[in-house]
């Protein structure tokens, strides 16, 4: 749903519907098995449902299959499109910086993200009126606080100044909002963060595990204060975290697969089930379109490694075979990949053992999409302590990461014992590199450090432009010129 003409397209349907209906009462037929809006937002069961669209909105195509790869992914040096030569080639434009305004997943990403934001701010505007158990009621609402500060956090950091929207709109004056500053954007995303952490649990019952948490909502804030440079905050919310027993998984391959999914490093992953007999519900398409290809029931082989990363890993790193399927190996899981085929290499993170793929279902249904663990926790804490002159403080998390990936091989990856701080952040920067590879913060973090044309430049990145990506031209047309473009495009 358009953030800005959403609201008035299906005002302008209602009315025509109704006074056709004036003429055509036949036409007055109530959908069946949908709960009328008039009966909505009555009770706390209605709450609970549409804080759970919220969460099922998570998995939906525009928010993790591809606008997302094209947008958070193929930026960067570790990625590129993959599947066959011809199939959607518009990623090219992403991955060489050719991209212009109307391409079509910058609009599938912006619906996306504002679609989910409309349902937050609907729990947000509804909820606090149903008169339901008090302490239900506060969680409901910080988990959609929560909710819409991840998409905003998400917009602000593709298209810099978005449209701030945090009320249902009340008027049609409210209907068409211009591109508010980022700082702004920020703050926002900020309020809501604190206010979520300060309301939501630190664990749940098994029922409701996978839930959003206190650790949660502080490991984001600790994220958006990376990305404005604020290291006390970083520092504040990281070891926050820190003190709330998460812990490194011990084995980072089987970190990914479903069956230690919500596991001690997890601090936010989206939630993903295949609901048997229900194939319209059973809808993450994320390794899916990720998946390897040439395999029964196998998926289409986008958004796969590149020889750059293969070659960032430290000899003897497991996380490089841990992260990188290659063409013609046997996984861990007992899985021989073809020899042959359009790719030499796959995304292993998103990758699902042939042994769990269901005919007639999307491959990786039941595959919960991590968004923040633990490690990168300890790797912003480690930024954090660096950037404010702490080097002793800095190397002790940033170890922690190293020791898990090195396990009981005492030969590799050393400990980093600089108190250079030049060395200390190159060696910050390449662990966050091999560590969170494929993860969707590579482009954004080689922006952040003002490295984009140093290290993007040989692909087409042009400073005081590419830091950005085009607002959708479709957005700018439908709101009448309110919304104006980025700098380049």
């Amino acid at each position: 749903m358009r953030l800005n003409n959403s609201y008035k397209k299906i005002s302008v349907w209602a009315l025509a519907f109704l006074a056709m209906s004036c003429t055509n009462d036949f036409l007055n037929v109530s959908p069946q098995g949908q709960q009328p809006s008039e009966d909505f937002w009555v009770d706390g069961n209605d709450a609970s449902k549409a804080v759970n669209a919220l969460y099922a909105n998570l998995h939906s195509w525009n928010n993790i299959a591809f606008a997302p790869i094209a947008l958070e992914s193929m930026g960067s040096d570790e990625a590129e499109k993959g599947s066959s030569p011809s199939d959607a080639t518009f990623m090219n434009q992403y991955d060489q910086f050719t991209i212009t305004s109307t391409e079509g997943q910058l609009n599938g990403f912006w619906q996306g993200m504002y679609q989910t934001i409309n349902l937050a701010n609907q729990v947000l505007g509804n909820v606090p009126g149903i008169d339901m158990e008090a302490g239900l009621k506060d969680r409901f609402l910080a988990e959609a606080k929560f909710l819409r500060a991840y998409c905003y956090f998400r917009l602000v950091r593709a298209f810099g100044d978005v449209p701030l929207r945090l009320t249902l709109p009340q008027s049609v004056d409210e209907y068409n909002l211009p591109r508010a500053p980022k700082e702004e954007v920020y703050a926002a995303i900020e309020k809501d963060l604190s206010e979520a952490a300060a309301v939501l649990p630190q664990t749940y019952a098994a029922s409701d595990l996978g839930r959003i948490t206190k650790g949660a909502a502080l490991a984001l804030h600790a994220k958006v204060s990376m990305y404005q440079k604020k290291w006390g905050e970083v520092k504040s919310y990281t070891e926050q975290v820190m003190g709330l027993g998460y812990s490194l998984f011990p084995d980072f391959e089987s970190l990914f697969r479903v069956e230690n999914e919500n596991c001690s490093e997890s601090v936010f992953e989206i939630q993903c089930k295949r609901i048997d007999n229900n194939k319209g519900a059973s809808n993450s398409q994320y390794s899916q379109v990720q998946g390897v290809r040439g395999v029964p029931e196998g998926g289409w082989g986008f958004n796969v490694p590149t020889q750059e990363l293969a070659d960032a890993f430290e000899a003897g790193d497991p996380r490089r075979d841990a992260t990188i399927i290659f063409r013609g190996e046997t996984t861990p899981e007992g899985d021989a990949i073809p020899e042959t085929g359009d790719n030499p290499m796959y995304n292993q993170k998103s990758y699902v053992p042939f042994s769990q793929h269901v005919s007639g279902y999307t491959q990786g249904s039941d595959q919960n999409i991590r968004v923040i663990r633990y490690a990168e926790v300890l790797l912003m804490n480690a930024e954090a302590n660096m950037e404010l002159g702490n080097a002793q403080a800095a190397l002790e998390p940033l170890n922690q990461v190293r020791a898990r990936a090195r396990g009981n091989e005492s030969g590799i990856l050393p400990d980093v014992t600089t108190s250079d701080i030049a060395e200390l952040r190159k060696a910050i920067y390449h662990e966050r590199r091999v560590e969170l590879a494929m993860e969707f913060d590579r482009y954004f973090d080689v922006v952040r450090q003002g490295r984009g044309p140093e290290v993007f430049g040989k692909k087409g990145f042009t400073a005081g432009k590419n830091e950005l990506w085009p607002i959708p031209q479709n957005e700018i047309d439908l709101s009448g010129g309110i919304l104006t473009q980025n700098v380049g495009y």
